[in-house]
């Protein structure tokens, strides 16, 4: 903030109209320049505030960043993971299963950064999606296709039913308690963000305005323009205009204990990459369940849905030389591709 050649003084003059930078002697200060001196100390302590904060922020910027691609390739990981799986010992509905595996592990994706999702809900939506291909394929095998009305009827019946027993469930509270301290400490990280964000806008008293313009402004009145202040008023003045900050100290402190606390509870016996990643064990002993009960499950989906409605499936001829084969259309599966992050809810 530069001075114009009209607001300086044509020479020494009393300064009784001044209201800080008051001296016994002469002065060099007009009002309009201590009212500007006023505005640049104000500046400077925010520029030093912003300074001092933004090498944190942008630390806990990186680590959030770096949280969430994380995230997001273990839910990569357990998709395929359980994918793999799945085609090695079902490879009968494997492929059929795979939007519903990828359907679980997006939305377990988005409740780990923050969406409003019912984990419950979730599980038991592919729960449901999986009954009819299990019962199709395991329970009732080797009677051709039936007709999309009946795999509803199926499917409808999920809940009544408890084919898997109490695997829907567990595996709920699992992810759950598995994913409650990461979801916690990414919240936590956001929110730390905004408590420095406070501190940047800092609204200054009357009372250190004033002080700042004294230590910073005045002595150039007396033209001691190269003139700094001591340690010790300088450090009481900042101590005055922060006073309000320090009582954030205490709770500063404890925020950031409890996020150590939070990231040491994301290891042990409930680490979420090892719920993930073992999905597919729960998945098998759910399927075993269904298959030892498979004789009470097809009666109870019997009275509830009739004799499976049966279709021949549709095919293709291929020929090879003189032989012909049929292979059975099955609709591609997309791949995403997307980040959690633009899916969020």
């Amino acid at each position: 903030m530069a001075f114009g050649p009209s607001q300086f003084p044509l020479g020494p003059t009393t300064g009784k109209d001044l209201q800080v930078c008051i001296s016994k002697n002469s002065t060099c200060c007009t009002k309009k320049m201590e009212e500007k001196y006023q505005v640049l100390a104000r500046r400077d302590i925010q520029d030093l505030l912003q300074t001092s904060s933004s090498g944190l922020k942008l630390l806990i910027s990186r680590y959030v960043a770096a949280f969430q691609e994380t995230f997001e390739v273990l839910i990569r990981q357990a998709e395929n993971h359980t994918n793999t799986i799945f085609q090695e010992s079902y490879p009968s509905m494997a492929d059929q299963a795979v939007g519903a595996v990828r359907e679980l592990f997006t939305d377990v994706g988005l409740f780990l950064l923050g969406s409003e999702l019912s984990v419950d809900e979730l599980v038991q939506r592919f729960f449901d999606a999986l009954f009819p291909l299990v019962y199709k394929h395991l329970i009732n095998s080797g009677r051709g296709d039936v007709s999309p009305g009946y795999a509803e009827c199926v499917r409808s019946l999920s809940r009544d039913v408890r084919p898997f027993g109490a695997a829907p469930g567990l595996l709920a509270d699992q992810i759950t308690s598995s994913g409650v301290s990461g979801k916690l400490l990414l919240q936590a990280l956001h929110l730390s963000i905004e408590v420095i964000n406070t501190t940047d806008h800092l609204q200054l008293s009357r009372e250190c305005r004033r002080a700042l313009l004294k230590m910073q402004f005045c002595p150039h009145c007396q033209g001691l323009t190269q003139s700094k202040p001591c340690r010790g008023y300088c450090l009481n003045v900042m101590r005055g205009c922060l006073a309000s900050m320090a009582e954030i100290d205490t709770h500063w402190r404890e925020f950031v204990s409890s996020l150590e606390g939070l990231s040491a509870r994301m290891h042990g016996t409930l680490d979420l990459e090892q719920v993930l990643l073992g999905v597919h064990t729960l998945l098998h002993d759910a399927v075993g369940h269904a298959l030892r009960n498979g004789a009470s499950i097809s009666k109870q989906v019997q009275k509830s849905c009739g004799s499976p409605s049966r279709r021949p499936a549709e095919s293709v001829s291929v020929h090879h030389g003189s032989r012909r084969a049929s292979l059975p259309l099955q609709a591609p599966v997309k791949a995403t591709g997307e980040a959690f992050t633009s899916k969020r809810r």
